[in-house]
């Protein structure tokens, strides 16, 4: 991964004031971490500041270090962090019901961090909330994944004013030594060593009336969370490109050259933008195809063409 990738790609300071939040709940001396982590603290009074997503996975390996809690994304669970979605929590908070929270979600999810993405699945067992994270030239760590998750349920149950319970909790990481911080905190069975990580929701849930619904404010604060969205830095092809890619794969696997064209670029440019941020379409689109073939195929999603890509790049990039 490019360093211009790395650098350019963020979180929002109302987002990294969550975990500052819960890291200091859990005990842990922020401003040291924060300073550790090469992290200007006093940014997170700024509401238009951004935090390198590479300086939020240190942050997190080193207060897993500092606390010996290998489960600290899950540290004060129960609070309730609207202010970490900004505009984008009227946007959910209006919606018919929790479908559209979650539709809103992944539309918006590039104010929170353009790092992540967000997508929705749909199978026999449910509906699922796929989280992938990019975190630049090093992994992501379990925990970074586990409070987002956590995060976003949390808000999913206030804003339904319900104790929400999914189907499953899921993560590609291994079981923990201890799962009940787990337990306890999502409530409901987990599935660790999984395909994807994410949420997976009852259809009968996710249709219920949300008590905050609001048709008219809807249409406005889905504009100001557009307009926001607008503002942020446009020239990270490779978000646009990967929400391209994912509008598209239902109709079947997207081609490079017509998702050129949708971009209103030439193959060639299109190739040439994603090599400067260190990132080609191929892999751009082995994230997301793995993601579905996970879901309906699982044992054939093991072996397939994308897995092996994917290992082959990973084994690259840990003896380079």
């Amino acid at each position: 991964m490019s360093e211009k990738r790395a650098d350019q790609t963020t979180c929002a300071a109302f987002w990294v004031k969550g975990i500052a939040e819960t890291l200091e709940a859990a005990g842990l001396d922020i401003h040291a971490l924060f300073e550790e982590a090469r992290l200007e603290l006093t940014s997170l009074s700024d509401a238009d500041a951004r935090f390198p997503t590479e300086g939020i996975s240190l942050l997190w390996q080193l207060a897993v270090t500092r606390s010996d809690n290998p489960a600290i994304g899950l540290a004060n669970s129960s609070v309730v962090k609207p202010g970490s979605f900004d505009v984008v929590a009227y946007a959910m908070m209006s919606s018919a019901n929790l479908h559209g929270t979650l539709e809103r979600a992944v539309r918006y999810v590039d104010i929170l961090s353009d790092a992540a993405t967000l997508t929705i699945a749909d199978n026999r067992e449910g509906h699922r909330l796929i989280l992938e994270l990019f975190g630049g030239k090093h992994p992501v760590p379990r925990q970074r994944f586990e409070f987002d998750l956590m995060t976003l349920l949390t808000f999913f149950r206030w804003v339904t004013n319900r104790d929400l319970r999914p189907l499953a909790f899921e993560l590609r990481f291994p079981p923990p030594a201890d799962p009940q911080p787990y337990q306890d905190a999502f409530k409901c069975p987990l599935r660790f060593n999984a395909p994807v990580n994410a949420l997976l929701f009852a259809r009968a849930d996710i249709t219920l009336p949300l008590p905050t619904a609001h048709p008219e404010l809807a249409e406005a604060h889905e504009r100001i969370a557009s307009e926001h969205l607008q503002r942020l830095d446009p020239a990270q092809t490779c978000h646009r490109v990967r929400a391209v890619i994912i509008r598209h794969l239902p109709d079947g696997q997207p081609q490079r050259p017509r998702i050129a064209t949708i971009l209103g670029m030439s193959e060639r440019t299109l190739h040439r933008r994603l090599a400067a941020e260190g990132i080609s379409f191929q892999r751009l689109l082995d994230v997301w195809l793995l993601a579905i073939c996970s879901m309906v195929w699982p044992a054939a999603a093991a072996n397939s063409p994308a897995r092996q890509r994917t290992r082959s790049r990973s084994g690259s990039a840990n003896r380079g």
